[in-house]
């Protein structure tokens, strides 16, 4: 991850909607939800969340499969895990093994 995909994931993130709907994204796991489960769960008007949904896609940080007439939504969960291994690379003054265990833990396959 460079600079750049780091700052649109962190711009993406940086919504009080789009925080909400990765985070109940990371929260359904690897079956997802749709996009009306999706809107319902967070009383989010259909548009707004499209759009919403839009950015974060941009962002790498979902990705959609369509299933009939329906769209389904899942976090991506390896642009996480790299953005977060961006953010703590150079942590504890370049001893980077003393942020290993944080890394370890976020690098279940969820």
């Amino acid at each position: 991850m460079d600079n750049f995909q780091t700052l649109a994931a962190l711009s993406a993130l940086a919504q009080d909607t789009r925080l909400d709907v990765f985070r109940l994204l990371v929260k359904a796991g690897p079956e997802g939800l749709a996009a009306g489960e999706i809107a319902t769960a967070l009383d989010v008007r259909p548009n707004t969340l499209s759009n919403n949904l839009n950015i974060l896609s941009a962002a790498g940080l979902v990705r959609s499969a369509r299933e009939g007439r329906s769209i389904r939504y899942f976090a991506r969960m390896e642009t996480m895990r790299a953005l977060l291994a961006f953010l703590l690379e150079d942590c504890c003054g370049g001893r980077s093994e003393l942020c290993q265990p944080v890394l370890d833990q976020i690098a279940c396959e969820c």
